[in-house]
């Protein structure tokens, strides 16, 4: 009797066995469930993205029920039109004059994070010739993007009474700068003076916007109004995944993120993501002057500093609803 049980428990096991899924049908089953998020980003993976490479590496985004593909932009690549199309379902929103752009245009996307407190932006000057601060720079020829003329450029001109007439093209190519002593160039603080330096074997003076008054954000997370609306425990799960993930990023190891980082951009090096991570930490540029808690944290009061600095220099009438761009009920209070 006791080798009937045996072989019985042996068929069932066997029965059991050949209904069960497998370990990768499981896998593959509770993947299925996840909800599909495409996550456009604004440029080709770097350490700036660090925390959404973080937070998909560790499974952040899936332990919240969120399946996410982060695709990689570039030059080409127009992030709020890919929204507005709804080509993909959240996006990065490099700065604060693409937010109130959305909301001029009547484009239903709003930002419901900000992953940058300050934004990385930099004019970057030559060492030795009399450049210490950015009010030296009036007078000087300055290569800028043609984007950066009509956003941040605005700011400087108000400021520092810079003139048009000292902009120069900037098609981000170093060469134009090392050739001209007196000039300066826009930049990121984790980009532009690594490369320089590396090229010209000197370290130039770098003038982060940030530290000298620019008040905008950087690196927002965009959703589209429908989303928000249809949705939004997806929307808060992915905001307080990629917080969790900046943290592991900067504070944790950031070996699973930028390995996925040169998996998307092989042209990427190390030695790039490291300085840049550095940096990230050194200037504040994800908390701020905030606490270890406040990953992502955006306030009406700094919408409003914002808003009325570039509405003052002529960039929005003053009548706008920039409040129309986003939205804080996925922040911690």
């Amino acid at each position: 009797m006791k080798v009937l049980s045996s072989v019985v428990v042996v068929v069932l096991a066997a029965i059991l066995a050949a209904c069960s899924p497998t370990k990768h049908e499981a896998v593959q089953g509770a993947a299925a469930k996840l909800q599909p998020i495409r996550f456009a980003t604004d440029w080709r993976a770097e350490a700036e993205h660090g925390g959404f490479y973080e937070a998909l590496a560790e499974g952040e985004y899936a332990k919240r029920g969120l399946d996410v593909k982060i695709i990689q932009g570039g030059p080409g690549v127009n992030v709020p039109q890919l929204l507005a199309a709804g080509s993909v379902d959240l996006g990065v929103g490099s700065n604060g004059f693409i937010v109130m752009n959305l909301v001029q245009e009547g484009v239903p996307v709003k930002a419901v994070a900000a992953f940058f407190q300050k934004d990385p932006q930099v004019l970057i000057a030559h060492p030795g010739t009399g450049v210490e601060s950015l009010a030296d720079l009036k007078g000087h020829p300055i290569l800028l993007g043609d984007a950066s003329v009509t956003t941040f450029w605005t700011w400087l001109k108000a400021k520092y009474g810079f003139t048009d007439d000292q902009v120069r093209k900037y098609t981000f190519n170093n060469g134009p700068f090392l050739a001209d002593k007196r000039a300066a160039q826009q930049g990121y603080v984790t980009s532009e003076p690594y490369t320089i330096e590396k090229q010209a074997g000197v370290k130039p003076k770098v003038f982060l916007l940030a530290d000298n008054g620019y008040p905008g954000y950087a690196t927002m997370v965009l959703a589209p109004d429908a989303l928000v609306a249809k949705d939004p425990a997806a929307v808060k799960a992915f905001v307080e995944a990629t917080a969790k993930g900046w943290r592991d990023y900067l504070y944790g190891d950031p070996a699973p993120a930028d390995a996925l980082i040169k998996k998307d951009n092989p042209e990427m090096t190390q030695d790039v993501l490291d300085q840049a991570r550095a940096k990230l930490k050194s200037y504040g540029i994800v908390e701020g002057e905030g606490k270890a808690g406040a990953i992502g944290a955006m306030t009406d009061a700094r919408w409003k500093t914002f808003f009325d600095t570039a509405a003052v220099q002529g960039n929005y009438p003053k009548t706008l609803d920039y409040k129309r761009g986003y939205t804080l009920q996925f922040l911690d209070k």
